[in-house]
């Protein structure tokens, strides 16, 4: 597949996909947002430097003009290349999913529908958790219609692979530290500067776990939240308090 890049003019939505060693799952991620009943969109795959299959597994769809394939030079993590498909992006709106995960096919659809309806620069949709095979695992979390700053101070329910948001607000801010949950970071500071986000409650996200994963790795979330809310600029009184708020929902989101 060639490294190319389009001119975006007449596209709505330009999709960002990072890869790294993506070679298992990437087919069936790429598939579903060809699959979306809503067509206009282009897709950034930012593969971080595999050194498996990912390149020649994506030479399947290169007969798609809309998909365009970009490799780093170094590994440089995900929030790097999530920014480098922001800075490709041509489009009003930038949609992210990672390679490990898919969406159902009227995800965009209803998205663009609620983003015009409630003039917002932010939307997200709610997730199905799937087992690494790919087989539902039986639970799903659902969103709230709208989601304040405050409100997601005390927990993230916004699902970064369910998110599309403008361009200019994505670009104005950009992911940083992936060492924290860098798109919760991300999503409290448009949140601060632009008022509430609005949630489409359905599954449009498919989100496959995995041993390694944040999701399964609760210490390691842990840590990372309370590093995000250091990361936003709050005091160690201050992040352990939304802690206390993290941990509560956390239980009730996976456990309950």
């Amino acid at each position: 597949m060639k490294n190319n890049k389009c001119t975006g003019e007449n596209t709505v939505i330009s999709v960002i996909m990072p890869a790294y060693q993506a070679q298992r799952y990437i087919a069936q991620a790429v598939a579903s947002v060809q699959a979306q009943t809503f067509q206009a969109w282009e897709l950034f795959v930012i593969d971080d430097c595999s050194t498996d299959n990912t390149a020649q597994i994506l030479e399947k769809f290169s007969t798609d003009p809309r998909i365009h394939y970009l490799r780093q030079s170094v590994n440089q993590g995900v929030a790097a290349a999530r920014n480098r498909g922001i800075r490709e992006a041509k489009s009003k709106y930038v949609a992210f999913l990672d390679a490990d995960d898919w969406w159902a096919s009227d995800k965009l659809e209803r998205q663009m529908a609620c983003i015009l309806r409630a003039k917002a620069v932010l939307c997200f949709t709610g997730r199905e958790l799937m087992k690494p095979d790919g087989q539902s695992s039986g639970k799903s979390i659902g969103v709230p219609e709208r989601v304040s700053f405050s409100q997601l101070l005390r927990t993230n329910v916004i699902p970064c692979g369910s998110v599309v948001m403008e361009t200019q607000v994505a670009k104005e801010f950009g992911f940083v530290h992936d060492e924290y949950h860098e798109d919760y970071i991300l999503w409290l500071k448009v949140l601060k500067k632009y008022g509430p986000a609005v949630g489409v409650n359905t599954l449009g996200l498919k989100c496959r776990l995995s041993a390694g994963g944040k999701s399964r790795n609760k210490w390691k979330s842990a840590r990372m939240q309370y590093g995000s809310y250091r990361c936003f600029g709050y005091g160690r009184l201050q992040a352990f308090y939304y802690m206390i708020f993290y941990t509560i929902n956390g239980f009730w989101k996976y456990l309950g």
